[in-house]
């Protein structure tokens, strides 16, 4: 008999890593992954911004613990899974969302914006996963956490509508976005039988800081407007439900995915 629908949402027992949790799109998903049942570690430059730990603790009963790492230090995001390990913290569910955004020409776009953009929005990435797919995978079949069947670990990148279209202005932005999609589909490729899911969220337009300029550029926000089937732009909260079904059992059977959050903006 399978599960209750329910349970197969819940992430009681779980811990997630997350990276970009400290406001918009990454603050509502790590707050529902907690919502949800899982203990939270916040990955961020520091730990002076205490915003999404204090809200979890004091609207859940969850333990977040902040650990302060540069996301282009490969040397820091190495030590990530054997400090927590040390510290009795055994993830099982990783959550990329960190991002940056630069924006020039591409015939005048600088070298050190490049590297910046590449190295935080898809190296970065895929230094976390490959070190949280080493962990996941040198644990024993006999683990008491994993029932039979289960899957022992969920990865979910945040890729972006760039991920599909090359956009203006942005061209380390898309080549990032691209990478962390076929990066997504490679991996699912190597670990979905060993039982880590591999799956991305792609946000449409949406009303964070990373889009003022956008919101504020009454031309361009009137073109995107009108090709936005649900008449609006998404809001961080719309990641709530997306992040909780691919990091649970519930999603036990989908990996390699893409799932697009864009109020219809794909299939326009």
């Amino acid at each position: 008999m399978a599960d209750s629908t329910p349970s197969l949402f819940s992430l009681a027992g779980k811990t997630a890593i997350v990276t970009g949790g400290s406001r918009g799109i990454g603050a509502e998903m790590a707050i529902a992954l907690a919502e949800a049942g899982a203990d939270i570690v916040l990955v961020q430059r520091d730990a002076s911004n205490t915003t999404t730990k204090d809200y979890i603790t004091t609207h859940t009963p969850r333990t977040v613990t902040i650990h302060p790492a540069e996301l282009s230090d490969r040397t820091a995001l190495k030590s990530l899974i054997p400090s927590l390990t040390s510290q009795g913290i055994h993830p099982t569910i990783l959550l990329n969302c960190a991002g940056i955004q630069k924006r020039h020409a591409a015939e005048k776009f600088p070298d050190e914006d490049w590297d910046e953009v590449i190295n935080v929005n898809l190296t970065s990435v895929f230094t976390l996963c490959r070190e949280f797919g080493a962990y996941i995978l040198s644990l024993p079949d006999s683990d008491p956490r994993f029932k039979p069947g289960e899957k022992k670990g969920s990865i979910i990148n945040v890729a972006s509508l760039l991920s599909f279209q090359g956009g203006i202005t942005v061209p380390a932005y898309a080549a990032s976005k691209g990478g962390v999609a076929q990066l997504t589909k490679a991996l699912s490729n190597e670990w979905v039988g060993k039982g880590i899911n591999v799956n991305a969220i792609a946000p449409g337009y949406i009303a964070t800081d990373m889009n003022v300029a956008l919101i504020n550029d009454d031309s361009r926000n009137a073109g995107i407007m009108a090709r936005i089937p649900a008449g609006r732009w998404g809001r961080p909260e719309d990641f709530k439900g997306p992040v909780v079904f691919l990091a649970s059992q519930a999603s036990s059977y989908v990996s390699g995915e893409l799932l697009t959050v864009d109020g219809g903006w794909m299939g326009r």
